[in-house]
């Protein structure tokens, strides 16, 4: 990778009163790293990176531990984290995101009460080390039909104004739970499943969320169908023929067509591979003309 390619060539935007670089990193997938200490290695390496922007959530883990599956010490994304960084560095933003809960008699579930929420926060703080989260996503199992989000987004809104978080977000919604949000307290991000090949109903909707200077965040922007399995393999003829145009990957070119989709929106591709770090943080420099943008409709 060029020396000089960094997160800031994909440019920036203001979520809530933080300026993040819109190339971000997600912590997904740094638990599934076997060497604790090569996942500190790319954290760290991504903000060397200019990444400010880390996607991370409580129930970021590697398999083993609480329900019983796998073997082995568990790690959480969090804790890697606070370990990788804590004391924390001026303008590095940690977005989680609370909601889904996991027990042996419900398995994965939505967080219904305040009790439940301010629990999944104070866990937050605990695993990341922090007096205060940065921003703190709303993320719901959707279902069809009513599922109002505003009782849990209040709950939320609390305690924001008791200072244990400062911005709020939402997670894997539609449009109407972000007019019923915004009724109740400001939303700097929607974190919505888009990607070339999945979720384009969303199109519509990450406009809507520029429109009122929401952060729209895709996940699964490389993973696309394959989802939490992987990068997918599974490219259109269109983008192998222009990411070999360009000399990059087709994932890259994935990444700098979510990023071109607006300027709102923010890229956190995650990866436990040191290489694949550069080469997602190269992308925010590719650029791609509107013809080429086109064929990959």
């Amino acid at each position: 990778m060029p020396a000089d390619i960094s997160a800031d060539a994909a440019g920036t935007w203001k979520l809530g009163d933080f300026s993040i670089n819109r190339l971000g990193f997600g912590a997904m997938r740094i638990t599934a790293n076997p060497d604790r200490d090569l996942a500190i290695r790319v954290l760290r390496r991504a903000v060397e990176l200019g990444v400010n922007h880390i996607d991370t959530a409580a129930f970021y883990r590697s398999p083993g531990g609480t329900l019983g599956v796998g073997e082995g010490p568990v790690r959480y994304a969090n804790e890697l984290i606070r370990d990788a960084f804590s004391p924390y560095p001026d303008g590095l933003v940690i977005t989680t995101k609370v909601g889904p809960g996991e027990d042996p008699e419900r398995g994965f579930h939505n967080a219904a009460t305040p009790a439940e929420l301010r629990a999944q926060v104070e866990e937050n703080l605990r695993q990341l080390g922090k007096d205060q989260l940065d921003v703190v996503n709303l993320r719901i199992i959707k279902k069809a039909g009513a599922d109002s989000v505003a009782e849990r987004f209040a709950a939320l809104a609390e305690l924001q104004t008791e200072g244990l978080i400062r911005h709020l977000g939402l997670s894997n919604v539609r449009a109407d739970h972000l007019d019923e949000a915004e009724a109740i307290a400001p939303v700097v991000c929607v974190q919505n499943s888009y990607a070339l090949d999945t979720h384009r109903d969303d199109d519509t909707f990450l406009r809507n969320c520029g429109e009122r200077g929401v952060a729209y965040v895709p996940f699964f922007a490389i993973a696309g169908p394959a989802r939490e399995g992987t990068a997918t393999t599974d490219h259109s003829d269109a983008v192998r023929r222009l990411a070999a145009a360009k000399g990059v990957s087709e994932q890259q070119i994935r990444l700098a067509w979510t990023l071109h989709q607006g300027p709102n929106v923010l890229a956190i591709p995650g990866t436990g591979n040191p290489a694949h770090l550069e080469q997602n943080i190269a992308a925010g420099a590719i650029q791609l003309s509107a013809d080429e943008l086109a064929t990959l409709v």
